[in-house]
Parts: structure tokens; sequence; C-alpha cells
């Protein structure tokens, strides 16, 4: 009996969350980024399919977007509109049956999640019907739109999700991965970015399918013991994790923030610092658990971007020390150029058993 796994996408999820705000806004070109003021640094969260079709892309800088499509209606990021929807949706997935069981739902985040068939669940049927199913229920329960990948592993259906959007259900199993995948590039696979695909490019490894009749041992001796493998493995589509619907625990939490005037004095870049660690601080009192590690990221003019981090001698919660401490890492930093950005990571204490995911 095939394992399936369907991963739930939504479309264009915080441009749509937006346009069902501004009902004038539908067919328009909308970017959703920082304050929303594209002469302002900032970079794309999420960009309208007809901003896309201009070349506007997630992570790009809000004055490339607007370069790029200078009709856009730039719009700020708006967390708690986008936390509210998110849980319309993921209430609906949980609230659904397959094979007469409750459904196991695994959320990936705000706009995404694994579904999979409870325990002691009956025929499952066509999973391209209870993929339609599930196209109408997330659209009942908070009017937004949804693609579906369906797959016999998690790998499958996520890679399958991006060939049914928008709106749309895709198949990914292992019967059709060779056709489908093989020719691809090596970061069309989840879990392989630009980094690792140059690596492996520099080992000749350029398509999945090379990746796939790869030497699993000389991936191991050149990228590493654990990632070599799995690698490989990723090359096959294989992917033996299962649905779990076990709330993700943050490892930490973190804060940054851009300047639109580059920081050149360096007194001013410490209470920044400060300023920043207090803000990281209020979300880890929200755990209710205390740093252990303090990290710092810092951007240098003009693009330069270098981390530190240090280990604190007992576990606190304290935002006088963990300030200080942040602080400290900036001795570890050249002070010849100015500061673009800065942010500040407070790793935690793990929770009471460990983390179980």
């Amino acid at each position: 009996m095939t394992r399936w796994v369907l991963h739930v996408d939504l479309d264009q999820f915080l441009a749509a969350v937006e346009v069902l705000r501004r009902p004038e806004l539908a067919g328009l070109p909308v970017v959703v980024g920082g304050r929303g003021d594209p002469t302002e640094r900032g970079v794309v969260s999420t960009a309208s399919y007809e901003a896309r079709a201009f070349g506007v892309g997630s992570g790009m800088p809000l004055r490339v977007a607007a370069r790029k499509c200078p009709d856009a209606v730039f719009l700020p990021v708006d967390r708690e509109a986008y936390d509210v929807a998110s849980e319309q949706v993921m209430s609906a997935l949980r609230s659904l049956e397959w094979g007469g069981v409750p459904v196991v739902v695994e959320v990936l985040g705000w706009d995404e999640a694994f579904l999979a068939a409870g325990p002691g669940h009956e025929d499952l049927g066509d999973p391209r019907a209870f993929a339609e199913h599930i196209h109408a229920e997330v659209l009942a329960a908070s009017r937004l739109h949804c693609s579906v990948g369906i797959g016999d592993n998690k790998l499958r259906a996520k890679i399958a999700t991006d060939f049914g959007k928008p709106r749309g259900i895709w198949q990914l199993t292992a019967d059709n991965w060779d056709e489908v995948m093989g020719d691809r590039p090596t970061s069309a696979l989840w879990g392989i970015g630009r980094k690792t695909a140059t690596r492996l490019a520099g080992l000749g490894i350029d398509t999945v399918d090379q990746l796939a009749h790869s030497d699993a041992r000389v991936l191991a001796a050149e990228i590493g013991p654990s990632t070599g493998p799995w690698l490989h493995r990723l090359g096959r589509g294989e992917d033996p994790s299962p649905v779990d619907a076990t709330p993700w625990v943050p490892r930490a939490h973190g804060r940054e923030e851009t300047f639109q005037v580059d920081l050149e004095d360096w007194a001013e870049v410490a209470d920044a610092v400060r300023r920043i660690t207090r803000r990281a601080v209020e979300d880890i009192d929200r755990e209710g658990r205390p740093a252990a590690r303090v990290g710092l990221k810092i951007r240098l003019k003009p693009f330069i971007t270098l981390s530190r981090s240090l280990t604190l001698p007992e576990p606190t919660n304290d935002p006088e020390t963990l300030a200080e401490a942040a602080v400290s890492l900036l001795d570890r930093v050249d002070h010849d150029r100015a500061v673009r950005l800065l942010g500040v990571r407070l790793e935690m204490v793990e929770p009471p058993g460990g983390y179980e995911r």
C-alpha cells in the first residue's frame, strides 16, 4: 500500500492576505516587504504573481523591485494579520479526515504543511480526490487558494507542489521521479541551495540523475560523512521521515534591523545592539527558557556580512547581561566600515526532554 503524503502550500500567501483586505488590489502587482516603502532599505517578503511576471521575487531589495515593476503596490509586512490567516488554514487542515480517521498535520510555517492519514486508516482512495477536497476546505475557511503536491514521501510531495502552482495538484512518486527530475539541476531538490549545488558541480555532478547515480562514498569523503550520503538519497528521491504533528520548538530567537542610513559611530552601533537584544529577550521570555549562547550578525558597507558568537558562562534571560554579551562581540569586528544591518540571535537551553523535532 502506498504511503501517501500531501504537501499544502498557500499561493502567494502574504500578497493574497493583503488582497483579501483590499479587494481593489486584485489583479494588480503587489509587493509585500519591509515597511512598504521601496525608497527604504528592505527586501521583498512576497510578490503577487502579477509582480513576479516583471521579475520581482522574494529576498530581492525593495529598490530593485521598484525598478523592475514601478507600478507595483508596495505594502508593509503585517505579521499579526498573517498569523490569523495561517491559523484559519491550519485549523481547517487539522479538522479533516482521510480514510475514516483524522489526518496528521505537520506545520512547516505560515503557509505550508504536510498531511498524511492517521494510524488505523481505511482505504484512502485516490489521493487527487482528497487534494481537491483540501482545496475546497482551505478556500471555504480562509478565502485563500492553495496548491497541493502528492508524493509517496515528504520530499516528493514538497517538490511536486511547485509543479502545480498556482491552485493546482501535482503527483510525484518513485514511478515518475527519473522522468520528471532526472535532467533538472541539483538545486531543484528541496534542501540543496546554491552553495551546495556549486560544491556538487565541482565534483562533476550537475543534475539530479547524476547525483542519484553518484558514489555515496565519494560524497561522504568530499562533503561530509552525514551530508554526503543524505545528498545521495535526495538525488534518488528518498525520504523516510514521517509526517509528524509534534509542535516545532524553536532553538533560538533572533531580531534584525536594517538601517536606512549607515551607522558610522560605533557607540551608536553598540546602542543599537543593546536595543535589538532586548527585543530578542522578549521572544525568549515567551518561550520560558533562558539563553545559553549569543550570536551577532553584522553587515558592513558595502555588503560584507560577518557572524560572531559566544557561549555564556551560565544561561540567563537578564536583558542587560545579554545585551552586554552581544555588544562584546563587536570587539571581534574591525571598526573601519559603516554598518548597514545588525542582528542578534539568542540560543536557548533545551526544553525538558530535549527537542523532539
